[in-house]
């Protein structure tokens, strides 16, 4: 059971436990839909990647929708799980993992991974901090 009762405002379980707030729900939905819908990473990359947060993160509900893949083939999604696997253990990347990066990403998708990783670590930490968890009723 969440932390504090569910608002009246938004349409998913997160949505209503920041739905108090009407202008930081507006904003922070209109955010969501500029990273998730930016087009720059596949919707393969983003899943495996918020999968991986959430088990850093500790957020049940999102945790409850799958753990991170054992096996992934594309570089890029390799490279931004590792990534997001890091994010979780340190808050600085050594000259040799920005350049690992380089390798595969330009400077403009790391600077939109970084924000990504980011926003989804927010979000999940927010439902961690309230309980949201899996099988939480709106």
């Amino acid at each position: 059971m969440a932390m504090i009762s569910f608002s009246q405002n938004g349409s998913t379980p997160f949505q209503k436990l920041l739905g108090y707030n009407e202008l930081v729900l507006e904003k922070w939905t209109a955010l969501e839909s500029c990273i998730y819908g930016s087009g720059t990473f596949s919707p393969n990359l983003i899943e495996e990647v918020r999968r991986t947060l959430a088990f850093h993160n500790g957020c049940e509900y999102c945790k409850a929708k799958g753990a991170p893949s054992e096996r992934i083939e594309d570089l890029k999604t390799c490279m931004a799980v590792r990534l997001a696997d890091l994010s979780g253990k340190t808050t600085h990347l050594t000259d040799d993992e920005f350049r690992a990066l380089k390798e595969v990403f330009t400077e403009s998708e790391i600077s939109e991974l970084l924000a990504l990783i980011c926003f989804i670590t927010a979000c999940q930490r927010f439902g961690a901090f309230l309980n949201l968890g899996p099988v939480c009723q709106i």
